[in-house]
């Protein structure tokens, strides 16, 4: 075992200073907000990132499920998907980002049918249900839920439209069979519809035209982001440090 004394340049004795952390964690917190939809693989790359980082940058992260159709139609723009050299792409980019930023992240077998013809109205007033009853909890409830969703819709090609569906993400998130049911039932309310269609609009005001959209408050001023590939950028911005997709290994290769 090694002595908490060393010798000074003195000759005399000095108690031995702990190794620096590297990654110590910052002292002042950062609001961030996160806007997604499950529907959005990018945004499930953002959310997983966000969470990762919430220690080691000391954020305040606030999860904002919110409607990519909505904001789609309101910013008048048309999803790579629908045009063909950027659906051939995003194919291939889809799988370099799910090695990098190591998610289990998998092409549906009908990806159209899934974030076109489906689409993911139902499953987004049903986080915003989860998100209604977590208000008090820190968003550890809708952040296990949304991440069961994303598993079902972009790992294991499961549904996310039906009541069936939502039952199964969140007995896998840790929910009750009573309190999944409660949700399910809120989530067809008109006070979940509207509060999902405000924080859309939230969302639109930021002049979003995709998502993820993460919002961080700097010195009471909103920094918007687009996009799961500007980490760097908001790190320079809130003065931290980027240590790769995988901060617990900030040297990790693909």
């Amino acid at each position: 075992m090694k002595s908490a004394w060393v010798k000074s340049e003195s000759g005399g004795k000095r108690r031995r200073q702990p190794p620096v952390n590297t990654y110590k964690m910052s002292s002042s917190r950062k609001l961030v907000e996160l806007f997604y939809d499950v529907v959005s693989p990018y945004s499930w790359l953002g959310f997983e990132v966000l969470c990762r980082y919430r220690t080691i940058w000391n954020l305040d992260l606030k999860l904002r499920p919110a409607f990519l159709g909505g904001v789609m139609n309101a910013s008048g723009n048309r999803p790579p998907a629908v045009i063909p050299n950027k659906a051939v792409y995003m194919i291939t980019d889809l799988n370099r980002l799910a090695q990098y930023f190591h998610i289990p992240l998998h092409q549906p077998g009908n990806p159209f049918e899934v974030m076109f013809e489906k689409g993911s109205l139902p499953a987004m007033r049903f986080l915003t249900a989860v998100a209604e009853k977590d208000a008090s909890g820190g968003d550890a409830v809708v952040e296990k839920v949304s991440r069961e969703l994303w598993n079902r819709i972009w790992s294991t090609d499961q549904d996310i439209t039906q009541p069936a569906s939502f039952s199964e993400a969140g007995l896998k998130a840790g929910l009750s069979a009573s309190e999944v049911e409660e949700l399910i039932n809120l989530a067809k309310s008109q006070p979940i519809k509207d509060r999902l269609k405000s924080t859309t609009q939230e969302a639109i005001n930021y002049q979003a035209f995709g998502f993820p959209l993460i919002v961080c408050h700097v010195d009471g001023k909103p920094e918007v982001f687009f996009g799961s590939d500007r980490f760097e950028l908001l790190a320079h911005c809130i003065g931290e440090k980027w240590l790769g997709p995988q901060p617990e290994k900030p040297f990790s290769k693909m």
